[in-house]
């Protein structure tokens, strides 16, 4: 089974993480189905995804957060080479791994 959404997202920096990294939080509606996939269980409850970002694609994990949506990192390197930042919406697609 393969796993796959695509969506808009605002760009954010975790308060308690002041580093190279920002943030996207998935639609509600999202992480609640993905909530309900059948998943191997990971440190910090984390799921693995293939990420794409404009041009860009990697491989990285998603979290649940204290709101019950998931939250996915995004680094330096990635915001920059597609223009952009916090604050913006960019569209994010990911596709799960090791659901199923």
């Amino acid at each position: 089974m393969t796993a796959s959404y695509a969506f808009e997202a605002e760009l954010y920096r975790w308060a308690s993480r002041r580093e190279k990294w920002l943030f996207v939080s998935l639609p509600a509606d999202v992480s609640e189905e993905i909530g309900e996939l059948p998943a191997p269980p990971r440190g910090f409850e984390s799921l693995r995804v293939d990420v794409t970002l404009g041009a860009s694609t990697w491989r990285t994990s998603i979290f649940p957060g204290g709101d019950g949506r998931y939250t996915m990192p995004v680094k330096r390197a990635v915001y920059e080479k597609e223009g952009v930042d916090e604050g913006d919406t960019a569209r994010v697609s990911i596709r799960l791994l090791d659901v199923g």
